[in-house]
């Protein structure tokens, strides 16, 4: 049997597993080891089994997820995401669409201390949905707003989506931090632009606030200090070297924990809650990791790679055909799966690909998080457009998705832009190395 029959098996298989509803990371496992079997023998494969998790928590690296999400629980206790929304709001929500605008910004600065883009989503449409229908904004245009805002999280450092795709690709976690820092500076820009356009378009879509006063626009930005040092110590430190990732990391948990301590939200209950939360996003995320580790070695054994590689060059698509064609292809896979499980599954013979193309795999990292961004809002699956309606149920989902469009074109514009142009996400890490 030839090696893309195997690995078309073993991917059949997978997707069999999943539709019957076994986890991912358990149906990666299955067909990473069964597959491995087939080629090698049980006994190979069963020592695989046993030392692969070993050697994977023996990373440093690993110990990042855990930490950023504890940051992020704690940043939700201490009230970080009213604080930042109230300061963007008290300085943007005079404007046509202020409050939307004070969402994405305030979002995106929200997101560089929480840990994942569906808590920033719920946290903002618990602190930002009542007050933009209260000044009357359409709900579709509320809620768009606020899942576009939500998916930011994905490409601004410290991104768990990030970190994942480092361990898994092999790539220094610093490199594609560093890397998305560009396209996350043009990804807000364009959702900025988007909501000018929808703006001007309708107006009434999103009517101006009342300007707030100066002793106002001082009092929530003292209020929101706290934030702003912590923002400031993760970047600062991660950019400027002081810090590596991982003691970033650390001192962001501790920053937050002491400033949760300081404003007395932390109470024994939620630091139970904080560390429950965090464990079980934590060992969910390993297992996927696991598995997505035991399949790329099953994929790997089996040859896939050379032989996709193999046929690809036989189609003579010149570099930027190949990028085209996996980027369709990742859109309509994000709507069947959420965007973890599509990157894990796809990443062991999609990256050799992408490298044999000449791209490099830090550029591909950032293109995964973008795509993997769209797959959160596009139908028919979009885990954060479910999530919001779950909050506001009187709000259709039909809206929420129109709701969504002008954000979806700002992130299929930036995904052009960096395909056409890479070197917009390359320059900055080659510059600092």
């Amino acid at each position: 049997m030839t090696p893309l029959a195997l690995g078309a098996i073993g991917l059949l298989a997978l997707f069999a597993l999943i539709l019957l509803s076994v986890p991912v990371a358990f149906a990666m496992i299955i067909v990473g080891v069964v597959g491995f079997a087939a080629s090698a023998g049980i006994t190979p494969a069963l020592t695989f089994l046993a030392t692969e998790p070993a050697h994977l928590f023996s990373s440093i690296d690993m110990a990042t997820t855990p930490m950023f999400l504890l940051m992020g629980a704690f940043a939700n206790v201490a009230g970080f995401s009213e604080d930042i929304y109230a300061l963007a709001a008290a300085f943007l929500g005079h404007r046509r669409g202020g409050l939307a605008y004070a969402t994405i910004g305030g979002a995106a600065a929200f997101g560089s201390v929480c840990g994942s883009s569906t808590a920033t989503a719920a946290t903002f449409g618990r602190v930002a949905l009542p007050q933009m229908l209260k000044r009357g904004y359409a709900p579709g245009f509320a809620t768009g707003t606020i899942a576009a805002a939500g998916t930011l999280k994905s490409l601004i450092p410290p991104s768990l989506l990030m970190i994942l795709y480092c361990i898994v690709a092999k790539v220094f976690i610093f490199d594609l931090f560093v890397a998305a820092a560009i396209p996350a500076l043009i990804t807000i820009a364009l959702n900025l632009l988007a909501i000018h356009i929808t703006t001007r378009l309708n107006p009434n879509a999103a009517p101006p606030a009342p300007r707030a006063s100066n002793a106002e626009r001082r009092q929530a930005l003292i209020v929101a200090l706290p934030t702003i040092v912590l923002m400031l110590v993760i970047f600062g430190g991660l950019y400027s070297g002081i810090f590596t990732v991982d003691e970033a990391a650390a001192v962001a948990v501790v920053l937050s924990l002491i400033f949760a301590l300081a404003r007395r939200r932390l109470t024994l209950a939620s630091f139970k809650k904080a560390l429950l939360e965090t464990a079980g996003l934590a060992i969910m995320l390993y297992m996927i990791l696991i598995g997505a580790s035991v399949f790329t070695y099953f994929v790997t054994v089996v040859h896939m790679p050379e032989a996709l590689l193999a046929t690809i060059d036989a189609l003579h698509l010149p570099p930027i055909g190949v990028i085209a064609l996996l980027l369709v292809a990742y859109i309509i896979l994000g709507t069947v799966f959420e965007e973890l499980s599509a990157i894990m599954i796809t990443l062991p013979f999609v990256l050799p690909v992408v490298v044999h193309a000449g791209y490099d795999p830090v550029w591909w990292g950032v293109m995964n998080v973008i795509q993997a961004e769209l797959a959160l809002i596009h139908p028919p699956f979009g885990v954060i457009v479910f999530l919001l309606h779950g909050m506001a149920p009187d709000i259709p989902m039909r809206r929420i998705y129109l709701g969504v469009v002008p954000f979806l074109l700002a992130d299929f514009a930036v995904l052009i832009l960096l395909t056409i142009f890479p070197g917009l996400a390359l320059w900055l890490p080659h510059l600092v190395n």
